[in-house]
C-alpha cells in the first residue's frame, strides 16, 4: 500500500527525499528502501522513475544521478549548500 501511495504522490509532482518522507509521515531510510525496490517494480510497468541528481547550489557541481540520497558536501567547493536529488514517475514513451 506505501510503494501505491509513493507512485501516487510522484506521477503529480517532483520531491526529494525529506518531502516524501514527511507527506508519507515515515522516515528518509524507509522512502530510500523504498525507492530502490519501485525502480525494479516499474520496470514491467508503463511508468519509470525519473531522478534529478542531487547538485551543488554554489558551484553547480551534479552529484552521480544513482545516489538516491543528499551528499553531506561538494567535493570541488566543498559547499553544505546540496540540493538534493528530485524524484518524478513519468510515463515510458
Amino acid at each position: 500500500m506505501l510503494r501505491k501511495g509513493l507512485i501516487e504522490l510522484l506521477q503529480d509532482n517532483s520531491m526529494d527525499l525529506v518531502e516524501i518522507a514527511r507527506h508519507l509521515e515515515i522516515s528518509k531510510e524507509n522512502v530510500e528502501d523504498d525507492l530502490r525496490h519501485l525502480i525494479k517494480s516499474l520496470k514491467h510497468s508503463d511508468y519509470r522513475l525519473v531522478v534529478t541528481p542531487a547538485y551543488c547550489r554554489k558551484c553547480d557541481f551534479s552529484f552521480n544521478k544513482d545516489k538516491l540520497h543528499k551528499p553531506g558536501k561538494c567535493p570541488h567547493c566543498h559547499s553544505t549548500w546540496i540540493q538534493g536529488p528530485l524524484f518524478d514517475i513519468m510515463q515510458k514513451t
